[in-house]
């Protein structure tokens, strides 16, 4: 049996600031990006090759084993944020002796972008290897006046590359570059992904908790379906024990048959309004009070670090990955399943080098799968490595913080290789005004969105706005998640959102700014989710004849109107969480009309 040695902590690296390694000798890189790499913490010889669109590869190779160091360096200039996948709330300039991360597959990626003022990028790049965890160390250098990153991962069989972007106009734009690339690079291709995981989700988390019964999903169900939700994911509680928080019954994944006399038949109850069904699950925590534990303990010696009262399965076993994969073909298999929510496999990472087991894990997972399976992964296991793994990539729980939701998705989605990018579920106050309540899914609008409101407890109002939005939703989705999407700088948190295809565009606004509209654009809709009952336009060349069309944010019409728009500043009167249809007059287009109300 493998040795199951945890990984009791993060590398520790001796020195407190990059500028007291020892000196490596450097060359430039790409624009004004140097590089210095050092093979157990001496000088190592690397190749680099141009590759299509302006990128730059940076290959290291070594004997498999060697701790290596990939030293990058960028002069400051006018720069104000350093992103990465992890980045959460820390989105500004930290000082080199505090920027520290550790990346696996099943934890964020070795990628970041560094930029100014303006958004455009001075240093983006993005390790093609998944497996290789690797140490990053970044920030700005108080004694070289540079932003430095310093990536420490181990050397593999196969070379170690890393891919450089040029100078882009924003994050967005550097990461569409290096996406497209890791794309055509990726160990195993993407989990296909069905249509139906591009639809909106009912879940039950927010609106149930672990008090979930058979009889009111069946109800709720019957009520998302109707609101054009496809996926229902069934959440905690279902299982047995499943009536309390923490993790410390976690193990058996047995149906509680009180809450769900007939698991299978309840299912299919569902899927027969036209939903598929996913379930929830944590194949990789096992707790005390189970009955599996005295079977598994010995294969679990580390707490969860997030998941409290819980062990860890560790990953690197055979036996691990064979009873993971068994229990989840399982419920699959006996319930009618159409797929599963998999949490926690972030904790995995509480073993040294659980990467490539993981890996070897979920590729037996896949590879038992039914086909047309749908998997949700969260942050922060959304990477580029897990593609491979999942087709649901969803934010991490925030409850109620639209802010969060927005930032996250947008996250999630810069570095998506395939899958849809879901929202974390949608809550919000039943009191709440329907300006209010609605700006949880406005948030997340370049998302799909997860719905987790009793809906048979909603009021009229709320219902309205819900429906409306969702209807809204499906009409510039096709804009929205399938356009060149422009959400602005990170540590400004994505104040205006644009995302352009066609001759569509559809703009939308979280903060009181002016919105650049390129009339080149026949169709273009504003979403004002401010407070504000404007929204301010400039267009800056070019004219046109329009007809304006306003909904509030329960969909009722407010008005409709002729306008020319000109070169310079104009005021919408738009109510807060409602919408605006420009459409440009052209006699050729006659047709394209207003959005459905």
């Amino acid at each position: 049996m493998t040795a199951v040695t945890p990984l009791t902590a993060v590398t520790t690296l001796s020195a407190v600031t990059t500028a007291e390694r020892p000196a490596a000798p450097t060359r430039h890189l790409i624009d004004d990006v140097t590089v210095a790499v050092l093979a157990a913490g001496t000088p190592a010889p690397y190749t680099t090759r141009e590759l299509p669109g302006g990128l730059v590869a940076l290959d290291v190779s070594a004997p498999e084993g060697t701790p290596l160091e990939i030293r990058l360096a960028s002069p400051l200039r006018d720069a104000v944020g350093f992103w990465h996948p992890a980045c959460g709330w820390e989105r500004s300039l930290l000082p080199d002796w505090a920027g520290r991360m550790r990346t696996s597959l099943v934890n964020g990626a070795a990628v970041g972008c560094l930029y100014q003022t303006s958004g455009a990028t001075l240093l983006a790049f993005a390790a093609e290897d998944p497996l290789a965890e690797t140490e990053v160390v970044f920030g700005v250098s108080e004694q070289s006046r540079t932003f430095v990153v310093h990536l420490h991962p181990v050397a593999r069989a196969a070379p170690y590359t890393l891919v450089l972007a040029p100078r882009s106009a924003s994050v967005a734009a550097a990461l569409r570059r290096l996406r497209a690339h890791l794309r055509g690079h990726a160990p195993i291709t993407p989990l296909p992904t069905p249509e139906t995981a591009w639809a909106p989700v009912y879940s039950t988390w927010y609106a149930f908790g672990q008090n979930v019964t058979a009889a009111e999903v069946e109800e709720e169900a019957e009520l998302a379906a109707g609101l054009g939700c496809g996926v229902l994911i069934l959440d905690d509680g279902w299982q047995e024990y499943g009536t309390k928080r923490g993790y410390a019954w976690a193990g058996d994944w047995t149906v509680d048959t009180a809450k769900f006399p007939d698991l299978a038949g309840h299912v299919a109850r569902v899927r027969a309004t036209g939903m598929s069904y996913l379930a929830w699950i944590a194949p990789l925590l096992l707790g005390p009070e189970s009955r599996a534990y005295p079977r598994l303990a010995h294969l679990a010696p580390v707490a969860s670090p997030t998941g409290p009262g819980a062990y860890v399965l560790d990953p690197r076993v055979p036996e691990v990955r064979e009873h993971v994969v068994a229990t989840c073909v399982r419920l699959i298999r006996d319930y009618g399943l159409d797929g599963l929510k998999i949490d926690f496999l972030d904790d995995a990472g509480v073993y040294s080098g659980a990467g490539a087991a993981m890996a070897d894990l979920l590729g037996a997972l896949r590879a038992a799968l039914p086909a047309g399976s749908m998997i949700e992964l969260r942050q922060p296991y959304l990477g580029h490595g897990m593609a491979a793994y999942g087709n649901l990539l969803r934010a991490t729980d925030c409850p109620a913080d639209a802010t969060a939701n927005r930032v996250r998705t947008i996250d999630a989605g810069l570095l998506a290789l395939g899958g849809a990018v879901h929202s974390d579920m949608l809550m919000w106050d039943p009191e709440a005004t329907p300006a209010w309540a609605a700006r949880q899914l406005l948030s997340v609008l370049q998302a799909v969105p997860q719905i987790s409101n009793r809906l048979t407890e909603m009021r009229a109002d709320h219902r309205e706005w819900l429906a409306f939005w969702l209807r809204q939703w499906e009409r510039l989705r096709p804009v929205l998640l399938d356009g060149d999407v422009e959400p602005g700088r990170p540590d400004e948190l994505y104040p205006v959102i644009s995302a352009r295809t066609g001759d569509r565009e559809v703009i939308v606004l979280h903060a009181d700014r002016v919105a650049a509209v390129d009339l080149s654009h026949r169709e273009i809709d504003l979403v004002n989710v401010t407070a504000a009952d404007r929204i301010v336009i400039e267009v800056s060349q070019g004219a046109a004849d329009v007809q304006e069309t306003v909904y509030d944010a329960r969909g009722r019409l407010v008005g409709t109107r002729s306008r020319s728009l000109r070169p310079g500043v104009t005021v919408l009167t738009v109510p807060p969480s409602g919408l605006v249809s420009l459409r440009i007059a052209d006699p050729r287009r006659a047709g394209s009309g207003a959005p459905s109300s």
